[in-house]
């Protein structure tokens, strides 16, 4: 196994925008650097890691929950209880997932290669062949379990392999005092075969809650966050908070350092072997230290086995995740979602958004690279994108929280890695002032953000100069657009809700805009359904755009029905048309559609009771697969 202390970064923490300008490195702002190193020896890393929590601990424990957790036996390896595989079906032309980069695999519930469609649902993992609209496959994942209460969540799907992420919450803890001390967190990644009937090849398990993973060729890579498994006292109901806050310092302090450390266990038919995560994998910035480990994990796909995930840890929290063909960036809001914190003054704190890039050119293990921070909120992984060597970030800065104070405003900065920092080199700020940021996409040297409260304004940027980012346009609007989506060449789809003037929402709004030039943005046209909302608004994934042929499928749910009908329109470049609805049988909740995507001349349409395959311009049903 290949050893190594991780490579240094460097966060930068940069405040004092001037709204409403364009700004360079030589702005008036104050920058405090902190570099991240290496823990001298584990005693260090134990002291620093016992300062940091005794600093944050509670009279109730520690923020996020302690997480006593013991990885268990598991027992082999579920078998599919499908008949004999029928021989490969041929490759038909396909969508993929919605994934924000066309390079970096998103983890989903259904994935196709246009040979098979594989989908998870309910802890089961299926496989149809669509050529013939049958069921292939089915491997029940729930038999793996063991003990305690998980759920296999999402996919990633390359070649004749597929890895599951899976969660595991509320399991007694095995080998410490006092088990009831809060939900154990555990993520789990196992890894199917789909060359013949569906079997394991192998499990994974460590401490810790899943953030996000994506594929990069035949490596996954799988981020996952952790906090000290503590056993804290159970106090008396007269306690004081501060008799209280006093008693968890002490279980802290006789808290060894492998409470820190994440433990992880992998199985194939080789066996059953564990591990930790070794404190000279584990990086902090210089001058701070904090409860929680972010843990970085890197698996091939094409090994066969999962191995030891190869870990690498950095005391950092981390709550998105965004990738690229070469880079992997993890970023965490600092003070909370648009809640401010109180300083020691009482004041509140700036929000910050602390961002870490991880190097993904070689193969194995991630190179630690570079970190920085910049003000404000971010809102999603489209917020970010990497660009000819340049990190775009979009946040909102709300000192008043949720935008009530009329004081809120949003920007867009430039970060270049500069030797083990992220600097800032540009930025643009004042955007929709007493707004916040609804969505972002950016289309190489051009930049689309949309902020809301009352109206919608749609902003266009020029980012080709990365020291000089500029608005170009503006379009103002009622109602607003929560996602962005690329739909040919000078336009965009927006999914989102229709709104009055006072920004009262009205039902969803699905736009088509005309971005050639940058500097006019206009509609060309929209769909408005009065009561009605769409999960591909915050969910990407949900929504499908197939260029071939315009078809634009999203889910749908309103007062007139429980659960989720598939709502199919069209595009010619010019106008949005609706071709009809799809819905699926068995009760609105099981029966809601969750998922769409194309194999050939089919659509197909997912829920959690099965797939169905459908014309796409008659929309006449075509075939039925249970979930059975």
């Amino acid at each position: 196994m290949r050893r190594g202390i991780v490579a240094l970064t460097a966060l930068t923490l940069v405040t004092g925008c001037t709204a409403g300008t364009s700004q360079r490195d030589r702005t008036d702002r104050t920058v405090v650097a902190m570099r991240l190193v290496a823990f001298d020896s584990c005693a260090d890393a134990l002291t620093d890691l016992r300062a940091a929590a005794r600093s944050a601990v509670g009279p109730w424990g520690l923020p996020g929950g302690p997480v006593p957790l013991s990885v268990a036996a598991e027992a082999g390896g579920a078998r599919s209880g499908a008949g004999p595989a029928a021989a490969a079906p041929e490759q038909q032309p396909h969508s993929a997932t919605n994934n924000h980069e066309a390079d970096a695999d998103e983890p989903d519930v259904v994935k196709t290669d246009g040979k098979r469609i594989v989908t998870l649902t309910g802890g089961v993992l299926r496989v149809v062949d669509p050529a013939r609209r049958a069921a292939a496959g089915r491997l029940d994942l729930n038999r793996v379990a063991g003990d305690g209460h998980w759920w296999a969540s999402q996919l990633l799907l390359h070649g004749d392999r597929a890895i599951v992420l899976a969660a595991d919450a509320f399991r007694p803890a095995r080998g410490i005092p006092r088990p009831d001390v809060g939900p154990s967190m555990e993520t789990r990644v196992l890894l199917v075969d789909l060359a013949g009937t569906p079997r394991m090849l192998g499990s994974y398990r460590i401490d810790g809650e899943l953030v996000d993973a994506r594929r990069i060729g035949d490596t996954a890579r799988v981020v996952v966050r952790s906090r000290p498994r503590i056993a804290f006292p159970e106090h008396a109901r007269d306690a004081t908070d501060t008799e209280r806050v006093a008693a968890n310092q002490a279980a802290i302090d006789r808290a060894p350092l492998e409470n820190w450390l994440p433990r992880y266990e992998w199985s194939d038919d080789g066996g059953r072997r564990t591990g930790q995560l070794p404190c000279d994998r584990v990086s902090r910035p210089a001058g701070h230290t904090g409860a929680a480990l972010l843990n970085l994990l890197s698996f091939d796909l094409d090994a066969g086995r999962l191995g030891d995930g190869d870990p690498i840890g950095v005391v950092a929290e981390g709550d998105t995740v965004y990738g690229t063909a070469t880079s992997l960036y993890v970023a965490h809001n600092q003070g909370g979602r648009m809640v401010t914190r109180m300083g020691g003054s009482g004041t509140p704190s700036e929000v910050s958004t602390g961002l870490h890039r991880f190097d993904l050119t070689s193969p194995g293990r991630p190179r630690y690279v570079a970190s920085g921070s910049v003000p404000g909120h971010l809102l999603n992984q489209y917020a970010l994108s990497e660009w000819e060597g340049h990190l775009r970030v979009a946040t909102t800065t709300d000192p008043g929280g949720r935008s009530r104070s009329g004081a809120s405003s949003s920007a867009v900065y430039v970060l270049r890695t500069d030797g083990d920092e992220l600097r800032q080199v540009g930025a643009v700020t004042g955007l929709g002032r007493g707004e916040r940021i609804y969505s972002v996409r950016y289309l190489g040297g051009t930049g689309y953000v949309v902020t809301f409260r009352q109206t919608d304004p749609l902003y266009s940027l020029d980012l080709r100069d990365p020291t000089t980012p500029r608005v170009t346009g503006e379009l103002k609007i009622t109602g607003y657009s929560g996602h962005l989506q690329p739909a040919g060449e000078g336009r965009l789809l927006g999914v989102g809700q229709e709104a009055d003037t006072r920004g009262a929402r009205q039902g969803l709004l699905v736009s088509l805009f005309d971005v050639a030039d940058p500097a006019k943005p206009t509609r060309l046209a929209h769909y408005h359904r009065p009561e009605a909302y769409s999960p591909a608004e915050h969910d990407p994934h949900a929504l499908l755009f197939w260029p071939a042929s315009g078809l634009v499928v999203l889910p749908v749910s309103g007062p007139q029905r429980v659960g989720q009908e598939a709502l199919v329109l069209r595009t010619d470049g010019s106008r949005l048309t609706e071709v009809g609805r799809i819905t699926h049988p068995g009760d609105g909740h099981q029966g809601g559609i969750m998922r769409s995507l194309v194999v050939g001349d089919t659509l197909w349409t997912l829920s959690g009771v099965g797939l169905q395959a459908t014309d796409p311009v008659g929309l006449t049903t075509r075939g039925w697969i249970p979930a059975t």
